[in-house]
């Protein structure tokens, strides 16, 4: 026994020593009083989610299984799954250590360029009058500011002219300064009046000047047309700075500040870029898209008598996002499940924990990590979606038991079901069969809101087999792939509702051999669900109340592909 000992390393022998003090090995008992305790089950002590109600030897490493009596809890590791260093190898287990280093991402943005909207004037008619000539008849035309745009004749404004004129001279200051000023009200500009003194005395018309430089982008009147006090004449822009607009959305905004600056493409300009900086953040957040609008400001040269960038193209910008140094770890080490992000930590000689973070930012390759974890630690990054998957069997295979792990009898000839079986079943069936068909319709939103209750539901059937010792194990599988959480994307729906679609096909299965199924349904099977989520076996099945078959490990992709299993 000592060379045996002396071969494993240090921790599993303190493995064995606290499986034996768990196990009833403290001190010896009489054998009457061995004779008279019940045995629960076996377990490995080296692996101990290995359990059987028949002694044996374990089926991993070979040793032999331990009783565990009536009273005793067992030997569990909680969320440490010990790996052999064979295991290790085949599942090509990766590790990277935590470390302080800077956060760098790439966010890539689609929006439009559009107008300057601080940069627009409409010119509107001051008074009432006659368009006698337009020098700018279209839209498009570049005009400078103090440039003529129409002659305009007014009997008002002509005689607010000729008063004003009239009134030269030092004894009536006051009263042409008071003139001047009811010019200015009827349109005219500074440089207009100063000129009027100019003016021919036989002169009908006052010109309307276009009181920026830019484009003409509205064009309401021609040449003869009367027009009334505040009609819309013409409307104009200047294109020397464009906006870039994009909605960010809230995931993104840890990231985002003025100063920042963005590279701008367009496809109407290939191989062309523009370099601009963010120059306001919108306050009023979007509910419906949970988003709000960045701009960014680009120059816009004009180039052979036109501007570059034209209003309301559609552009996409590149955003070089940094962070300071803070504490990270690799994006492929995070497991996210809802709300909850999970990584495996190599605790050393083949262990690795599960460890819950708090995450913050998320960077192209790197993960902020704001809790839960420290500098230095070494988390698996390769392999861990299947370390993961054998922690799920863990925590349904450890947990108390109170009857063995398999069927003490063959399923033809498990006990008939209650009628409270049978309706607890028959619900059961439906919210797994109504999840089946959300993720068949792409419905992220109807699985997410019957996700939460899948939980309930196994406790509830799970109440209602408590004392069939036939039936248990079934129900226990179930109630160990019932723990759903809300999800953020149809592949990670895919993969969490896996375990349960499986447990509940075996309970239906077994249901249907005993002819106690409480609900005609049938059992369907897609041969090819390697890539419907990320660790996917190569087949998958589901059952399903509506014969025509809804594939719901690819939805619409595809629909129709599966076979009924007999």
């Amino acid at each position: 026994m000592k060379s045996i000992c002396h071969s494993f390393p240090k921790w599993v022998v303190c493995v064995l020593s606290v499986a034996s003090l768990l196990m009833g090995c403290e001190k010896p008992r009489p054998a009457d009083a061995q004779a008279e305790r019940k045995v629960l089950y076996y377990q490995s002590a080296m692996h101990p989610w290995i359990k059987s109600d028949q002694p044996g030897r374990c089926t991993i490493c070979g040793m032999e299984l331990t009783p565990v009596y009536e009273g005793e809890s067992g030997l569990d590791l909680g969320d440490v799954v010990p790996l052999s260093a064979t295991a290790i190898s085949v599942l090509n287990v990766q590790t990277e250590e935590a470390a302080v280093r800077p956060l760098a991402k790439t966010l890539v943005v689609a929006g439009t360029i559009e107008a300057d909207e601080s940069r627009r004037r409409v010119l509107s008619a001051y008074v009432g009058g006659r368009i006698d000539k337009l020098h700018v008849n279209y839209v498009g035309a570049e005009v400078k500011e103090g440039e003529p745009l129409a002659e305009f004749y007014s009997p008002m404004l002509l005689q607010a002219e000729r008063e004003y004129r009239s009134l030269a001279g030092a004894a009536s200051a006051d009263l042409r300064k008071a003139a001047a000023l009811r010019l200015r009200q009827l349109g005219l500009t500074e440089k207009q009046l100063e000129a009027l003194d100019a003016k021919p005395a036989d002169a009908l018309t006052s010109q309307i000047l276009a009181p920026i430089s830019g484009t003409v982008v509205e064009r309401n009147v021609y040449a003869g047309q009367y027009v009334m006090e505040g009609e819309k004449l013409f409307a104009l822009a200047d294109f020397s700075t464009m906006w870039f607009q994009f909605p960010v959305y809230e995931q993104d905004l840890p990231w985002i500040r003025a100063g920042l600056k963005v590279d701008v493409t367009t496809p109407s300009l290939p191989g062309k870029t523009f370099i601009g900086e963010i120059t306001f953040i919108d306050p009023n957040f979007d509910n419906s898209t949970r988003s709000t609008r960045v701009r960014v400001e680009l120059a816009n040269p004009p180039v052979e008598g036109r501007r570059l960038l034209l209003n309301r193209l559609y552009a996409d910008g590149r955003i070089q996002l940094a962070a300071p140094e803070v504490l990270t770890v690799p994006r492929s080490a995070v497991i996210q499940t809802g709300t909850e992000a999970v990584v495996y930590v190599d605790q050393g000689d083949g262990n690795y924990a599960r460890r819950e973070l708090q995450i913050g930012r998320r960077g192209d390759a790197l993960v902020e990590v704001l809790a839960g974890l420290d500098a230095g630690e070494k988390v698996v990054v390769n392999g861990n979606l299947l370390i993961d998957g054998q922690a799920e069997m863990n925590r349904a295979f450890t947990r108390p038991m109170t009857q063995p792990m398999t069927p003490a009898v063959p399923d033809g000839d498990l006990p008939p079901l209650t009628e409270a079986q049978r309706e607890a079943v028959r619900t059961f069936f439906a919210l797994v069969d109504g999840l089946g068909a959300a993720l068949a319709a792409d419905d992220l939103e109807r699985f997410n809101r019957d996700a939460v209750k899948a939980h309930d539901a196994a406790a509830t059937l799970y109440a209602a087999f408590t004392g069939s010792e036939a039936w248990q194990p079934f129900v226990l599988a179930v109630e160990g792939g019932s723990h759903l959480s809300r999800v953020t994307d149809l592949k990670e729906a895919r993969r969490s509702f896996y375990p349960l679609s499986t447990a509940t096909v075996v309970l239906a299965q077994a249901a249907q051999r005993n002819k106690s199924a409480p609900v005609e349904l049938k059992v369907f099977r897609c041969p090819m669900t390697k890539e419907s989520f990320p660790g996917a076996p190569n087949r998958a099945e589901w059952i399903q109340f509506q014969p025509t078959v809804r594939n719901p490990w690819f939805g619409a992709e595809m629909l129709e592909c599966g076979m009924e299993v007999k």
